[in-house]
C-alpha cells in the first residue's frame, strides 16, 4: 500500500463475533514492519458498530490520518468511515468483505450470524460453541471461542447488529478517495472472494490481493502483510 504521508497509525477492526486480539494478530506484524502503531479495537457488544467509529475517530484525533483496516464487517466500517472521513483515512484495508450493499439479510455471513444468534438463544453459549468447534478449522474453533466468551450474554445482539447492518453500496465504494487494499480468500464460502474482486473494481485505484483460509488461519498476520506491502 503506498501512503503519503506516512500514516502514524493503523486503526484495526475486527469482524463480526470477534475480538481486538485476532485484529492484532492480524496486522501487528505488519504495522511492527512498518513503524506503524497499531491500534486494536475490541467492540462494545452492545454498541458495535458505533464503538468502531467512536474507535476509528479517537485515533484520528490522536495521530492525525490513519489507516483503517478492517475484516469482514471491520472492513465495512472501514469503508463507511473512510468514505466520510476522507480528511482523516491516510488509507483502508478492507479484508474478506462479505456483501455489496444493504444489510445482506440473505448472505452467507449475515445468515451465519443470525443462526449463531438464535443458537446461543435457544441452547446456551457453551453448547453453540460445542457445535461451532465440532464443524471449524481448528485456528478458526479456538478464535471463536475465545471471542465468543468474551461477549458473554451479549453475543446474540452483537451477531444480529451485524447481520443487519448496511454495508457500503457500490455508490460509496466509487466515491472512496483514499488508497484501498482489498483482501479476499478464494475457497472462503462465508466471505466469497467474487464480493473482493468486486469492491477491488469498484474502488477507484483499488488493490486487490488474494489468499486462502488455509493460509490465513496457519497465520492470521498474513493479512496484514499482503495489504501493507511488507511480505
Amino acid at each position: 500500500m503506498l501512503l503519503s504521508p506516512e500514516p502514524v497509525a493503523v486503526v484495526a477492526l475486527p469482524g463480526t463475533g470477534s475480538d481486538s486480539h485476532f485484529a492484532q494478530r492480524a496486522f501487528g506484524a505488519a504495522c511492527t514492519a512498518r513503524d506503524l502503531r497499531i491500534v486494536a479495537v475490541q467492540p462494545d457488544p452492545g454498541a458495535v458498530v458505533a464503538s468502531c467509529l467512536d474507535a476509528l475517530d479517537s485515533a484520528a484525533r490522536r495521530y492525525g490520518r490513519v489507516v483503517a483496516a478492517g475484516i469482514s464487517l471491520g472492513a465495512a466500517i472501514a469503508v463507511e468511515w473512510a468514505g466520510a472521513n476522507p480528511e482523516s483515512a491516510a488509507g483502508v484495508v478492507a479484508g474478506l468483505p462479505a456483501w455489496t450493499g444493504g444489510s445482506g439479510v440473505e448472505s452467507p455471513a449475515a445468515l451465519s450470524a443470525r443462526v449463531t444468534a438464535e443458537s446461543v438463544r435457544a441452547d446456551g453459549l457453551e453448547a453453540t460453541i460445542a457445535q461451532m468447534r465440532a464443524s471449524s478449522p481448528a485456528w478458526l474453533a479456538e478464535t471463536l471461542t475465545r471471542s465468543w466468551r468474551g461477549y458473554g450474554s451479549a453475543l446474540p445482539d452483537a451477531l444480529l447488529a451485524a447481520a443487519h447492518y448496511s454495508w457500503p453500496a457500490e455508490p460509496l465504494l466509487r466515491s472512496l478517495a483514499v488508497p484501498t487494499v482489498v483482501v479476499g480468500a478464494v475457497d472462503d464460502p462465508i466471505h466469497p472472494f467474487p464480493v473482493a474482486e468486486r469492491w477491488a473494481a469498484l474502488i477507484p485505484g483499488a488493490v486487490l490481493h488474494k489468499m486462502t483460509l488455509a493460509e490465513f488461519g496457519a497465520d492470521p498476520a498474513l493479512l496484514g502483510h499482503l495489504a501493507l506491502g511488507t511480505r
